[in-house]
């Protein structure tokens, strides 16, 4: 039998995606429709969810459904979404997420509300009530995964003003290896990816003026920004068997700018 045959293949699984019509989502997303799984993406907005399942519907199987998780009622319904598609969840990457500025003297308890509800909370209400699924779905030599989105601001300091957010993504981090220690003995892995700086809405005020893009890319060492196949290679690779040995991992995703700081 081939070592590497099948190493790296997700066909027929069945995977979520929360945050999937743009960004890194959506390049995760696309990354596993183009493998063969199918894919069920969340996002608020309802309208740019069902246009980004379009796109995706070119590649393979994309199914769109739109649903905000930082209220009860979302999780509720994107679980019952799950539900309808399939007694089991191979797949679920947390990525939906916000980020909030402002500079410290003015940085209101809102700002720490919304970011930790949507960051943090939904990450562990979503994963609590999908873990049916998920362990429908957990074999010994195919365990079922979760990935959580971190970011390299829950493991650096950078300049940003960005104080909830900075906190809530070292929160993921730990919520990951907690949930991985619980949840391995039910062949269930947990990991999470910290990316550095990827095209998204989020990086979109720093990377649409040259000069700024210039500056972003030139403080990571490898001297650019992510891609959709940076993104997509690694959520690939913890989906797949050549993942399968690996939990409570937070691996940045950043061209070298968290280990240079």
């Amino acid at each position: 039998m081939s070592l590497i045959e099948g190493l790296f293949d997700v066909s027929g699984k069945t995977v979520v995606v929360t945050g999937g019509s743009r960004g890194i989502g959506y390049m995760i997303a696309r990354g596993f429709v183009e493998g063969g799984a199918t894919v069920v993406i969340s996002a608020r907005k309802a309208e740019a969810c069902d246009e980004a399942a379009r796109e995706l519907s070119e590649f393979g199987t994309c199914i769109s459904h739109p649903a905000d998780l930082s209220t009860d009622e979302g999780i509720e319904s994107l679980v019952a979404k799950v539900a309808e598609i399939s007694p089991t969840l191979d797949v679920l990457v947390n990525n939906a997420g916000a980020t909030w500025g402002a500079p410290v003297d003015d940085f209101p308890a809102a700002g720490f509300d919304k970011i930790f509800d949507i960051n943090v909370k939904a990450i562990f209400l979503l994963t609590q009530k999908l873990l049916p699924q998920l362990r429908s779905a957990a074999t010994e030599e195919d365990p079922a995964r979760v990935i959580n989105i971190g970011s390299i601001d829950g493991l650096v300091v950078s300049g940003s003003e960005n104080f909830s957010y900075g906190a809530s993504k070292a929160a993921v981090h730990m919520l990951t290896r907690k949930l991985a220690a619980t949840l391995a003995g039910e062949q269930i892995t947990v990991n999470a990816i910290a990316p550095g700086p990827f095209p998204s809405k989020m990086m979109a005020f720093l990377l649409e003026d040259e000069q700024s893009a210039k500056a972003v890319a030139d403080s990571v060492p490898l001297g650019r920004v992510g891609t959709p196949q940076d993104a997509a290679g690694l959520a690939i690779f913890l989906a797949s068997r050549a993942g399968a040995y690996l939990t409570g991992a937070v691996i940045p995703l950043d061209g070298g700018a968290s280990g240079a700081r």
